[in-house]
């Protein structure tokens, strides 16, 4: 039996979802639905008091503006489970990389990333995503998206309740695995439709600040053989960049200063630096 955890925004799940769960996914099942209407819990909470309920063979957690298209994939997810006893946790979009500075996972080149499903994006576009795949329907990431993962119960993995509010869960499961010494990998063989598209506030950088401190000494990751040391040594500075530009952005002056000085440190000499320090100064000036 699959347990499916949702961290419900209304009262109760939208019917919809709920009848689209049961006309695909092909095996016995369990629906945990925790209403988090009133925002009682970040969704690190929210998600253990679904485990503690949880009676199912695998735990799966789903986003509530998800459509799966994929008959049977219940049995699909348990298949791969029953035929890979250290795989630990699937998704159905990752990346092969995690680098040390912050960063959201899917910050890393197309050929780092293996992905399936249709995205809805900010336009009103909606885009098929299918990258990342060689041979087989499997492929090892190091981290995975959160807003559909199917994880094999384990005593020793929980979400870390210190970590608050709405993001970076799906890193923090990702990583909780690896530390375990189990696969973290993606399958193309389910196909969802995903209707939001995340961005980057100010409550996410805080969120992946919360991440940064009590996580990057695990870090960082990635699947054997993806990248070059010194490939991986300039995504590392353009990861730093891009936190940086989007600290500013969202007016953390004194936190991008100090990502900036760990950039310094990690690269000395590099004309970002001067474009920072003039940028810096000219929110100072503006008070933007």
């Amino acid at each position: 039996m699959i347990s499916i955890i949702i961290c419900s925004r209304t009262i109760k799940v939208d019917l919809s979802l709920i009848e689209n769960i049961s006309s695909t996914i092909g095996c016995p099942y369990e629906l945990i639905v925790v209403n988090n209407s009133k925002n009682k819990y970040s969704i690190f909470q929210a998600y253990n008091l679904g485990l503690k309920k949880s009676k199912g063979n695998y735990w799966c957690f789903m986003h509530d503006d998800i459509l799966l298209h994929t008959k049977n994939w219940g049995l699909k997810i348990q298949e791969i489970f029953e035929n890979n006893p250290k795989i630990g946790l699937i998704g159905v979009a990752g990346a092969k990389v995690k680098t040390k500075m912050p960063s959201a996972w899917w910050d890393c080149g197309i050929h780092e990333k293996a992905m399936h499903l249709k995205q809805h994006l900010e336009n009103g576009e909606v885009e098929y995503w299918n990258i990342g795949w060689k041979e087989s329907n499997i492929e090892d990431v190091v981290a995975v998206d959160g807003f559909f993962m199917v994880a094999r119960p384990n005593e020793n993995i929980y979400f870390d309740e210190d970590l608050i509010g709405f993001h970076n869960y799906d890193l923090n499961i990702s990583l909780a695995y690896k530390m375990q010494n189990l696969k973290v990998v993606v399958t193309n063989s389910i196909l969802i439709e995903h209707f939001s598209f995340g961005t980057p506030d100010i409550d996410w950088c805080k969120s992946v600040i919360n991440f940064d401190k009590r996580y990057r000494k695990k870090l960082p990751l990635q699947v054997e053989g993806t990248l070059l040391t010194d490939q991986f040594k300039r995504l590392e500075f353009k990861n730093g960049k891009l936190f940086c530009e989007k600290l500013l952005t969202n007016n953390l002056k004194m936190q991008a200063v100090y990502y900036w000085l760990r950039l310094v440190l990690f690269k000395p000499v590099s004309k970002y630096h001067f474009y920072f320090c003039k940028r810096y100064l000219k929110t100072i000036l503006t008070n933007q």
